[in-house]
């Protein structure tokens, strides 16, 4: 099975547990073993588990391409956007690169999905299933419809007509979503499969083209369209298989809150006389709850909310307002954490994955000092190699290129930055 994964916004309704860089996907929230695994890691395992030979591919920006290596590995097949067009570009330039960088045939199937619905392993049977009703049958298009477990105003519809075919309508009022799910209507998901060819075609006629380096070196000037509307709802040969089963949306505090199989993650007590009381605390320090009632409490170093599980979903517009340095990420290399921030210095702690380094790099305006806590690695500082342990401080002048390796073992440093342009979003190291 081919299968491209969506894999897209930004950190607002989740925050502080997500930011600019950090997207809810890679967010470590559901039980795994001993530890635990985002989003992206979850979906990404489930495919495996059904289909091990499956070609998976994520759709996504720039700003996620090292955390999806931290945490996928290097293996899984990147088509990287270089900006936001809106789903249309993002499938016609995936589905471009699958046919021309993964050379798959033109009238091979492939699966489009979101990276981050909560479901069970049924879900990935159906997408099995997409996939080969795209491959063997008559239809151009084959969707996902989700059996509602209710009338909900958050999703689409999928609604039969009595003449056949299908229409299509978003977020429509509880009373309306009642009378389409009483007339057989299906939550649309968001799930494509066809053929390559397919949307090939479609994007010649849209965007002009479906050469891949056409499409990715104007990529900023393709007409910004949804592929529901610029493909589902004017496409008249569909097929509708239905998924029964769990699926949530988790696009809100609320949602997330439910998917959770514990009370808590991280370092966090919920005391006496709590009800519906749910932390994610990434914070080394803890987190006491008490006499509360239905309330989200999530703690990062990005920041702390204490939300009621009414308004939990209606933070964005608060969050719209906070501006700060972002302080933590995840790199392909590893992660990193903002210690303390000043005008003229920058204190991080980095750690490197074992055998990973960090780009070969120099900075024009500052000077950084490295201090190794933990492990073993070598340091090359204009080209001359130094080996380096615990305990060790290596110095850069502006000016001077370097970058570290980590050992077997990884790495563990403190990085301070001294001078102007001081900045962990420097894209030459991190």
């Amino acid at each position: 099975m081919n299968i491209v994964l969506l894999s897209g916004g930004s950190g607002k309704r989740l925050w502080p547990l997500s930011n600019d860089v950090r997207s809810k996907q890679f967010i470590k929230i559901f039980r795994d073993g001993e530890g635990y695994e985002s989003m992206v890691q979850r979906v990404y395992r489930q495919i495996r588990d059904v289909d091990p030979e499956a070609v998976v591919t994520i759709a996504t920006s720039k700003s996620q391409v090292s955390a999806i290596h931290n945490q996928l590995g290097p293996e899984v097949g990147i088509s990287v956007e270089p900006c936001r067009r809106d789903t249309f570009p993002a499938i016609a330039l995936a589905t471009a690169y699958l046919h021309e960088k993964m050379g798959i045939a033109s009238d091979e199937a492939v699966v489009i999905c979101p990276v981050d619905p909560y479901v069970e392993e049924g879900y990935f049977q159906c997408l099995q299933d997409m996939y080969e009703a795209a491959r063997t049958g008559k239809e151009n298009l084959v969707l996902m419809g989700i059996e509602p477990d209710g009338p909900s105003e958050k999703y689409g519809y999928i609604k039969p007509e009595a003449g056949g075919g299908f229409t299509f309508t978003e977020k429509p009022t509880e009373e309306k979503a009642r009378e389409y799910i009483a007339a057989g209507a299906l939550w649309n998901g968001g799930v494509f499969a066809y053929r390559l060819k397919y949307v090939m075609e479609k994007s010649r006629e849209l965007l002009g083209t479906s050469e891949y380096q056409e499409l990715y070196d104007h990529y900023a000037e393709l007409k910004k369209i949804s592929f529901d509307y610029a493909v589902v709802e004017q496409e008249k040969s569909i097929a509708v298989l239905r998924y029964r089963g769990v699926w949530k949306d988790i696009g809100t505090w609320n949602t997330l809150a439910e998917t959770m199989e514990e009370p808590t993650v991280g370092n966090a007590v919920i005391g006496d006389r709590c009800e519906n009381v749910h932390i994610v605390n990434e914070l080394d320090i803890p987190v006491l709850a008490m006499g509360m009632k239905d309330t989200v409490i999530a703690a990062s170093p990005d920041g702390i909310l204490v939300a009621s599980a009414e308004t939990a979903d209606r933070i964005k517009p608060y969050v719209d307002t906070i501006s700060r340095q972002i302080m933590f990420a995840e790199k392909s290399w590893g992660n990193y954490l903002v210690i303390d921030a000043e005008d003229s210095s920058l204190t991080i702690k980095a750690n490197l994955k074992p055998m990973q380094r960090m780009n070969y790099h120099s900075h024009e305006r500052r000077d950084e000092v490295w201090t190794i806590i933990s492990g073993f690695g070598k340091a090359v500082i204009d080209g001359e190699d130094t080996t380096v342990a615990p305990g060790d401080v290596i110095r850069m002048n502006a000016g001077q290129k370097h970058t570290i390796i980590a050992g077997e073992q990884g790495l563990q440093l403190i990085e301070v930055q001294l001078g102007k342009d001081i900045s962990v979003s420097d894209k030459k190291k991190y």
